[in-house]
């Protein structure tokens, strides 16, 4: 009726878990709808990923604590969840680093390693809602789309310290071209949510503002690229707001 087996039937009654009512003179199990019942109790605790002493325990408080016991179990299994969600974001930057570095593992690890920094880094910077609907975003993104969004960054960067060596006017159309480019990828991230925007700004000027060796990762530009892309992008922002 319950879909176990005898050995798992045995299982939990050594380990004082389930017992049975009764048993027959030559020793077989007999169980009760009550001892059904506290065995469906037993199966989905164990389903939601509690382990058999926690199972022992709630089944031991009643239903009221279990009720806290569910909360917390919830908790923990989404802060995996959350913790899965950035190993798989940082599988998809390893796959388009291979593809550009071919077998580079010391590359790769770094490149992981920094990934998982910054990870962490960034729980100052978002709120808990905000992490959650950048995990989310980061579910369907492949090692394509990486790879085309590295491309696309590598790009503007190089670009960025062209415009630097040259002079360039942050309201030329050089660097206006080069706002529009920046500007499509920061959205491409923050998905037009100021909070997550104000966030990520807020991050790269702090980090910009740290000592070398305490960053969290390189900063891709230096300060008088920093200077020029802020000046072009607002120029470009102001100019879409009245266009």
């Amino acid at each position: 009726m319950a879909c176990v087996t005898v050995r798992t039937l045995r299982y939990y009654d050594r380990e004082g878990l389930l017992s049975p009512s009764r048993r027959t003179e030559a020793g077989h199990r007999l169980y009760t709808d009550a001892d059904l019942a506290r065995l469906q109790q037993i199966l989905a605790l164990k389903f939601l990923g509690f382990s058999l002493d926690e199972i022992r325990h709630c089944l031991r408080v009643g239903p009221a604590r279990l009720r806290d016991s569910l909360a917390l179990q919830k908790a923990m299994l989404e802060e995996r969840r959350a913790h899965i969600d950035r190993i798989l974001q940082a599988l998809c930057y390893a796959e388009a680093a291979l593809q550009e570095k071919g077998e580079d593992w010391q590359s790769i690890v770094e490149l992981i390693r920094m990934f998982q920094m910054s990870q962490d880094f960034t729980q100052k910077y978002y709120s808990e809602e905000q992490r959650q609907k950048i995990a989310a975003w980061g579910k369907n993104w492949t090692a394509e789309d990486q790879r085309i969004a590295t491309q696309r960054w590598n790009a503007a960067l190089a670009e960025l310290r062209r415009l630097v060596a040259a002079n360039e006017d942050p309201a030329g159309p050089a660097a206006q071209k080069l706002a529009r480019e920046w500007n499509d990828l920061v959205q491409g991230f923050t998905h037009g949510d100021k909070g997550i925007e104000q966030g990520l700004g807020k991050m790269y000027n702090d980090i910009a503002n740290m000592p070398e060796d305490q960053r969290p990762f390189s900063m891709p530009f230096d300060g008088a690229g920093g200077e020029l892309i802020s000046q072009a992008l607002r120029i470009y922002r102001e100019r879409q707001a009245h266009s």
